[in-house]
């Protein structure tokens, strides 16, 4: 292949790749890693879902689900009632259940306007044929929230975000 043919090809790679790249700018969000530490308990994987929690206290936005599983969702008892009310489809991100002391890293795509105005992150945990922990872990969206090591009261040991 001739040095023009790669430069084209090259231009016409960035071309195409660059319209998704200012997509994810225009939504206007901010990456962050979540890393989620588990307790060692015992029992199968454990479906939890991240979800926006909004200054009084209603459900706003699915951030992430672990576990893809749909059947079990309805574990998820007080996402899955606040989900059922919404008319829109699920359009978090899905990743496989996280069993008892394993950690699971993910990346949360969070609107940096709602940081410092009231919002949360709620943790809600389930595990098949086990205790349901509504608010596992709550994280107030602040920076200093967001800069913590913050600790469960169910499934979860801790939770840590690193801005991406």
């Amino acid at each position: 292949m001739s040095c023009l043919s790669k430069i084209g090809l090259l231009a016409l790679v960035l071309a195409l790749a660059n319209p998704v790249a200012t997509r994810a700018q225009q939504a206007g969000t901010s990456k962050y890693k979540c890393m989620i530490q588990m307790t060692n308990y015992m029992g199968e994987g454990a479906y939890i879902v991240v979800s926006l929690i909004n200054p009084k206290g209603a459900y706003e936005k699915t951030l992430y689900v672990l576990g893809s599983d749909k059947k079990w969702y309805p574990d998820l008892k007080e996402w899955h009632k606040a989900l059922a009310k919404k008319t829109s489809n699920l359009s978090a991100i899905t990743g496989a259940s996280v069993s008892g002391g394993d950690r699971s890293v993910t990346m949360l795509d969070l609107d940096p306007t709602k940081i410092d105005k009231g919002y949360k992150l709620r943790f809600e945990s389930a595990v098949e044929d086990n205790k349901y922990y509504v608010k596992d872990l709550e994280v107030p969206l602040t920076a200093e929230g967001l800069s913590a090591k913050s600790e469960g009261t169910g499934y979860i040991r801790y939770v840590r975000f690193s801005a991406n």
